[in-house]
């Protein structure tokens, strides 16, 4: 790949983890645009997963659909070398997959503890370690983890779930340390209340709590996230690394 086709978007393989729909959709959308190669990850819901690559092609890119479990090993090596078979590399990893099973901690099941933790920080663990093996013999390469505004500043209800988050954060930074050398960045983005069909479950009391915390009084959008993305993806951003960014309207501050 030319130093010309990775400053415009131009060509770069992407693979989005747990990409079928809300948040990682409009990833996968957004490294579309402009030509980009996109591997839409999903673990069961197919026709959802169709609908992310039609979306993907209509932004110009292509898309490849894998079905794995990230939560597996076997699964995770499969997709990888799915991957690299049809496209030769992979240049941006984002680890979007994710699930909450929320509970207050005396009442968790361990099930619920373990489902979370396994989805959200030992499948990243799994995925980027073997991205990593192909990046780094490129010496190149862009991961972008998606946690959450929770794994800073923690939420009651949410143990498990921030406790991923939090491991997500430590993640990107040892191994953002570890792969600077072979000119790969690794960084975070902490989403705060982003409107997806996760959200759409929550009571009317519990929206109005979470817009009065938010400074700028109102929920973010899928798109928020991507944009994000897109720019730590870029070269704009090729001198950042290890760092979390925060797309909250100002939760966190």
């Amino acid at each position: 790949m030319t130093s010309e086709s990775r400053a415009d978007g131009m060509g770069k393989v992407s693979l989005v983890t747990g990409s079928s729909r809300g948040i990682g959709r409009a990833i996968a959308v957004e490294l579309a645009a402009g030509g980009g190669q996109v591997v839409v990850n999903y673990a069961g819901r197919v026709e959802a997963a169709e609908e992310t690559a039609r979306l993907v092609r209509a932004a110009g890119g292509e898309a490849l659909l894998v079905q794995a479990n990230v939560r597996q090993v076997s699964e995770v090596e499969r997709l990888v070398q799915c991957v690299l078979e049809r496209f030769g590399r992979i240049d941006v990893l984002v680890n979007n997959a994710g699930v909450t099973r929320d509970g207050l901690l005396v009442r968790m099941k361990d099930s619920d503890w373990d489902e979370v933790l396994e989805t959200n920080l030992r499948a990243a663990f799994y995925v980027t370690r073997e991205v990593a093996r192909p990046m780094m013999k490129a010496r190149y390469g862009r991961i972008i983890n998606i946690a959450s505004v929770v794994g800073v500043i923690g939420n009651p209800g949410q143990v498990n779930y921030v406790a991923s988050k939090a491991g997500l954060i430590g993640l990107t930074k040892s191994v953002a340390k570890e792969l600077a050398p072979r000119h790969i960045t690794v960084n975070a983005i902490a989403p705060g209340w982003i409107e997806t069909d996760m959200t759409e479950a929550l009571s009317p009391e519990t929206l109005a709590s979470m817009r009065s915390a938010i400074p700028l009084g109102r929920p973010g959008k899928p798109e928020d996230v991507a944009a994000a993305v897109g720019f730590l993806a870029s070269e704009q951003a090729n001198y950042i690394t290890g760092q979390v960014l925060h797309i909250d309207g100002g939760m966190a501050m």
